[in-house]
């Protein structure tokens, strides 16, 4: 199912224009950095926190369970990553732990909108399976509740 959901995602909603756009979304997504600076601007250090911690478990769930990203023979990737370790997206846990902690003070619909479009830019880009960012979405939101 994982597989087959990945294609769907390689082979549907595809224009140069937006493959453009969810790429460069992505690359403010590394390491939490898009999530990090909002944390910042609005002067919030359970975010920050909430971020830094989500990426140092996400660090190491990596290094335990050691999945390789997908690799569809007739769909190359669309964007270059920084690790071959694919289980669990830290762009998904970081943007889950940080929406919900924002969330405490910010309007929660959009910052989850742009969490939930984070994430999907990972399977889109042909960079995670659709499971490594379901368990990423829920490692960000485990560990902001454990802050």
């Amino acid at each position: 199912m994982d597989a087959q959901l990945l294609r769907l995602l390689r082979t549907r909603g595809h224009w140069p224009p937006l493959e453009r756009a969810a790429g460069l979304y992505a690359r403010a997504g590394e390491n939490g950095a898009l999530w990090l600076a909002v944390a910042v601007l609005s002067r919030n250090r359970r975010a920050f926190g909430a971020v830094l911690a989500t990426l140092a478990a996400n660090t190491a769930i990596k290094q335990v369970v050691r999945r390789t990203r997908p690799a569809l023979a007739d769909l190359p990737p669309l964007t270059r990553v920084i690790s071959s370790r694919s289980y669990p997206s830290a762009h998904a846990s970081t943007s889950f732990a940080g929406a919900a902690a924002l969330s405490r003070e910010l309007p929660a619909p959009p910052l989850y909108a742009a969490a939930g479009a984070m994430a999907l830019t990972r399977p889109y880009l042909g960079v995670h399976w659709p499971s490594d960012v379901v368990a990423g979405a829920l490692l960000g939101r485990a560990v902001e509740k454990l802050l």
